[in-house]
């Protein structure tokens, strides 16, 4: 695999991932959209994405070594350090290896928490535009 694989869309962008890497990728499409059946995919940053209600919530990719779950928020990765323990993680970012997927519990739990994050951002925005008034 050269360079991040490109796409207008989640399908263009798995059809050039490896097999391992987009069956792992694949499963975790599913997860977030068990968990947010109302967000609609696109595409952010070059990779596929999901947005609720306007904002981006989640995003995924691959790199020639291991594939990326981006929440969308540093807070999500510090919220659910005790569950991330032995992947790779940065502020906004957990690296896993294809052949040991994120486990579906888990990908459901952080985008609850990112639904519920950008929830409460939309309404202290609201909170504050009718103060402004």
């Amino acid at each position: 695999m050269k360079g991040r694989p490109m796409g207008a869309t989640h399908d263009d962008y798995l059809s050039g991932l490896p097999d391992d890497k987009r069956a792992a990728l694949e499963k975790l499409r599913r997860s977030i959209k068990a968990a947010a059946p109302r967000a609609e995919e696109c595409i952010s940053y070059q990779l596929p994405a999901f947005r609720l209600d306007g904002k981006v919530l989640v995003l995924f990719g691959a790199t020639a070594k291991r594939c990326s779950f981006f929440p969308g928020s540093g807070t999500a990765v510090a919220a659910h350090r005790d569950d991330l323990r032995g992947y790779r993680t940065s502020k906004g970012t957990i690296r896993f290896d294809a052949d040991k997927p994120l486990p579906a519990t888990l990908v459901r739990k952080i985008v609850k928490y990112r639904i519920a994050e950008n929830a409460a951002q939309q309404q202290h925005a609201a909170d504050g535009a009718m103060r402004r008034r």
